[in-house]
């Protein structure tokens, strides 16, 4: 029987509009699309693949916040 994993994804946009998703928990998982839901789909793909490579599950860190930080620049 299948373990089920949540991971946390982070998406961003870039300066020419690409969204690029990443997964924190994995070193080295991320990908990118033109639309959210492309990027979801493709980082469920990463997802597996990272998993499958390492035949060894990565548990998920627990989700406590997200925060902005303002940092002057000389």
């Amino acid at each position: 029987m299948k373990k089920i994993y949540n991971y946390l994804v982070l998406i961003e946009q870039d300066e020419d509009g690409i969204y690029v998703a990443k997964v924190p928990d994995i070193a080295g998982c991320y990908t990118q699309g033109k639309t959210v839901q492309e990027v979801m789909d493709r980082i469920k793909e990463a997802i597996e693949l990272c998993v499958e490579s390492d035949k060894q599950p990565y548990a998920p860190l627990k989700f406590v916040g997200v925060q902005h930080v303002e940092v002057a620049s000389s």
